[in-house]
């Protein structure tokens, strides 16, 4: 790790380039601005030691960071949108330059291995940034409609509140379309994962950004996520994260009637087709399933197999898992590194004994540290199969790699059990590629993945029913961050 107060990062060639990060601090107005009160330590969940300290925000550091991002909108919202463009270009570019820095950061605060982390924790960032730009450099912010003017338009100043498991991802993700629609934004990432968000501030200011157009201001969420989706200086609120949470963000947000956007919890379920090709379902449906050790709001989570195929699927699985190497997470050949934090640990550990007691059967994994890992918060990757599908295990959202198998015996058996939760965020469908987009109709989710698709960052993401509301990415992205005006002549 860098010397404190500094981070180093790699720029064109041997070229480096050194960044201030005086930490711990907030971001506001363009600068750093250094803690006045307690501190919350960021720990590195594989060693169990301190990372790095953010300050404990208050409601006053939301004031201040509201009022500078109320200064900054009338300059920022008059720009051009090719300037804006322009400014997000640069921002796209510098994420790119500092990529393995930002890797490594995220590894460090929450975990990922470095292998994940370069290829998605800070790969997908700069390209879902430029498909974000790609869309914004083809919409149409006026059209006329018979004698009436159609102008879109920025809704103001835009609280972003983002989660630990995706910490770059989750906030470009809000706060790239957001400045493209002409928007300011006070950002407040998680206290888990807070770093990398710092970074991207810093990052974005090198870029050309102007100082107020975003803010940074750390702590928690019943303090600092609260002051942001109660305050009356701020137009709307976006946020990621748990479906309990997302209830308190709307309850705050509803006194000032603003616009809020929700994208919450999931329990994906993958529809494994009698025809499908088993080995290509397994490889797939173990990866969506683990990958980031299973934190991912779309992680196919519930696979349903029929029931006659249920022990081939089983078998296959219980032989692909020993692919998935636990260890540290800084090693490259590590898999599955620890979950975010202890209390992460502590929730997903709990669920594996719940699946065990509730009687669904043990395959791989099961409770307690998996062996030679005293310390860190590491858990066993789960398989149980036979679960019943209104258990705990297959109805409630773990957060951590545990995969659950739940038989079927026909189609609308299967469409019955993916349907069934309180969750409508992603699922998936295995199998001939036709019958697969026709199951993928019926599912009441806002996602569905049919047998080996490339992800789209251009498409539209996010939830039906409890999983949440509007939509991230796309065109529907940058929609979420525009109010609609008619001028009728």
């Amino acid at each position: 790790m860098d010397p404190p107060g500094h981070t180093v990062f790699p720029g064109h060639m041997e070229q480096r380039t050194e960044l201030p990060l005086p930490a711990p601090s907030h971001w506001i107005d363009g600068r750093a601005v250094p803690a006045s009160g307690s501190l919350i330590d960021v720990v590195n969940p594989a060693t169990d030691t301190v990372f790095a300290a953010i300050p404990e925000g208050s409601a006053e550091d939301v004031d201040l960071a509201v009022e500078a991002a109320t200064r900054a909108f009338p300059g920022w919202s008059s720009t051009s949108p090719e300037d804006r463009v322009a400014v997000l270009e640069r921002v796209v570019e510098e994420l790119r330059l500092h990529a393995e820095t930002l890797a490594s950061t995220i590894t460090a605060e929450m975990g990922a291995p470095i292998s994940f982390s370069r290829a998605a924790q800070a790969g997908f960032p700069p390209l879902s940034a430029a498909a974000a730009i790609e869309t914004a450099q083809r919409f149409s912010w006026s059209e006329e409609v018979g004698n009436t003017l159609i102008v879109r338009e920025p809704i103001g100043v835009v609280g972003a509140i983002t989660p630990w498991n995706f910490p770059l991802q989750q906030l470009v993700t809000k706060v790239v379309p957001a400045l493209l629609a002409g928007n300011t934004v006070v950002l407040k990432p998680s206290e888990i994962a807070p770093v990398s968000a710092q970074l991207f501030a810093v990052v974005a200011t090198a870029a050309g950004l102007p100082a107020g157009v975003l803010n940074v201001v750390h702590g928690t969420g019943p303090v600092v996520g609260e002051a942001i989706s109660r305050h009356p200086g701020i137009d709307m609120v976006s946020f990621t994260g748990s479906t309990a949470a997302g209830r308190l963000v709307s309850a705050a947000a509803s006194g000032t009637v603003k616009r809020v956007a929700l994208e919450l919890g999931g329990k994906a379920a993958h529809i494994v087709l009698p025809d499908a090709d088993l080995d290509d379902a397994v490889t797939r449906g173990l990866a969506f399933a683990w990958s980031n050790a299973g934190q991912a709001c779309g992680a196919w989570t519930r696979m349903l197999v029929p029931a006659d195929l249920q022990e081939q699927v089983v078998e296959k699985l219980r032989a692909a898992s020993a692919d998935y190497t636990v260890g540290d997470p800084a090693d490259e050949s590590t898999r599955v590194g620890p979950l975010a934090s202890e209390a992460q640990r502590e929730r997903v550990d709990a669920y594996i004994r719940r699946g065990v007691a509730d009687g669904a059967t043990l395959v791989v994994g099961g409770p307690g540290r998996p062996e030679g890992f005293g310390t860190g918060a590491y858990v066993r990757p789960t398989v149980f199969a036979d679960v019943d599908p209104g258990s705990v295990i297959a109805q409630e959202e773990i957060f951590g790699p545990v995969l659950v198998v739940i038989p079927y015996t026909d189609e609308d058996h299967a469409v019955e059990i993916a349907n069934g939760t309180v969750y409508g965020l992603s699922a998936a469908v295995t199998g001939d590629r036709e019958h697969a987009v026709e199951i993928a109709g019926r599912l009441r989710v806002g996602l569905v993945h049919v047998n080996d698709a490339h992800h789209n960052f251009q498409a539209p993401f996010g939830g039906y029913k409890q999983s949440g509301n509007g939509r991230e990415m796309g065109r529907a992205g940058l929609e979420e961050f525009l109010e609609t005006k008619a001028i009728t002549r």
